[in-house]
């Protein structure tokens, strides 16, 4: 199982960029997979907690059900477009991808179902200081960091 806590281990810079973008906004887009094997995005809320990454699903809701089922997902970081101008400003968007793993019961806030991520993959997407290259940067745990720029 690969926690936050690896990611903030092996690449502080980048980690501390990714939860900056994932903290800057309460609400995450999710993507699990339906039963039938297409995808569904859903709202959620995740938390960074002691080297956890972390989010809930109420008891009856379908993405709680995607995930017990098939436990991959994708999570995204709110997007925000770059200001006409000011894009070398912009501080891109992240997604974290991996596994959930059941945690149980939700203990703050109302009733659901826990899950803390067991990463497979994190990615940051911004653009160069010139704003004229897009930079995909990409951490696995294999593979540790890696990063490609794109005209």
């Amino acid at each position: 199982m690969t926690a936050w806590a690896e990611v903030e281990r092996t690449e502080p810079d980048f980690a501390k960029r990714v939860r900056t973008l994932f903290d800057a906004h309460r609400h995450k887009t999710i993507a699990t997979v339906r039963a039938d094997g297409s995808p569904r995005i859903s709202g959620i809320e995740a938390d960074f907690e002691g080297g956890e990454l972390t989010f809930g699903s109420m008891p009856s809701a379908r993405k709680g059900a995607d995930l017990r089922r098939d436990p991959r997902f994708a999570l995204h970081s709110a997007t925000v477009d770059p200001v006409d101008g000011s894009e070398a400003d912009w501080p891109g968007e992240a997604k974290i991808a991996g596994r959930a793993i059941s945690a149980g019961r939700t203990t703050d806030g109302p009733d659901g179902d826990l899950f803390r991520a067991d990463i497979t993959q994190v990615v940051h997407t911004h653009l160069d200081h010139t704003a004229t290259l897009l930079v995909v940067e990409w951490w696995t745990p294999t593979e540790g960091l890696r990063r490609v720029e794109r005209a």
